[in-house]
């Protein structure tokens, strides 16, 4: 080996060794710091780019389950008008039966059509009031609802089913007047009350659809989630065992290096008398 004071090769490599180390020591701190092995595009452009892109349609699947909430608080409003409706047919379903009674006196009568006319005004409150941040799937002021179903926009649609008293075909007329008409009234309430009970199967079925719909998002998000943490996570007890070999081999490169820097200083015996 060439002895010179200008040129030290064996510090050269050592020096080489230890900046090499360096880095791969920088990098694995980074991880650790991180707890991504792909942090930046500067890591590695393709895998930080296919990254991203998932990132981004899961982020937008959280707008997507707002959505669908949305659709579902609706139909359990609309739901819940339902039943009291149907509870209330049935109410009205037993005045107009009581009432066809022809040895009712005119008071009786006139009690029972009394409670008649409450019921029905009390459903069309039922179906008024129906709403949910100011939208109703029952009162009749719409035809269907669409509601967001994934990251591309496209909608899960829920048709409406009014249950005012014309979508389950009674009108503010109907009353009871005497124990004949009080007897025909017994068959128009309870055709009513069956288009309530099938509209409600309707708006029953579009919930669950839309349950199991959101349960999905729910369960693409998570692997998409799962999906970009494998590509970018970093495994922190891998890393962390590395940072103790390269803490370790970074002492004897420095060590290493003095070492080397000594090495001109041998010239320095050749002078000695």
């Amino acid at each position: 080996m060439l002895n010179s004071i200008n040129t030290n090769p064996g510090a050269l490599i050592a020096l080489q060794n230890l900046n090499a180390t360096n880095t791969e020591l920088a990098t694995t701190q980074g991880r650790i710091n991180t707890g991504k092995k792909v942090a930046t595009a500067k890591d590695n452009g393709a895998i930080w780019s296919i990254a991203k892109m998932q990132s981004a349609n899961s982020a937008s699947l959280n707008s997507v389950k707002d959505s669908l909430q949305r659709g579902q608080s609706t139909i359990d409003v609309a739901l819940a008008a339902g039943d009291t409706i149907t509870d209330l047919l049935t109410k009205m379903k037993e005045k107009a039966l009581a009432a066809s009674d022809t040895s009712l006196n005119t008071a009786s009568f006139n009690a029972l059509k009394s409670d008649f006319d409450s019921l029905r005004e009390q459903i069309k409150k039922a179906a008024e009031n129906a709403k949910f941040n100011g939208v109703s799937l029952s009162d009749g002021s719409t035809t269907k609802l669409a509601f967001l179903s994934n990251s591309d926009g496209d909608n899960f649609t829920v048709n409406a089913q009014t249950l005012a008293l014309a979508g389950i075909g009674l009108s503010d007329a109907d009353t009871l007047t005497d124990a004949t008409q009080a007897k025909t009234m017994i068959t128009t309430v309870a055709t009513a009350l069956q288009s309530a009970t099938n509209k409600l199967a309707s708006l029953g079925t579009a919930s669950t659809g839309l349950d199991m719909h959101l349960t999905f998002v729910g369960k693409l998000q998570d692997s998409l989630d799962t999906g970009v943490g494998n590509m970018v996570d970093a495994d922190l007890a891998k890393e962390s065992a590395k940072l103790q070999s390269l803490q370790t081999k970074q002492q004897l490169g420095v060590q290493a290096l003095s070492i080397a820097n000594q090495a001109p200083q041998s010239i320095m015996s050749l002078f000695r008398g």
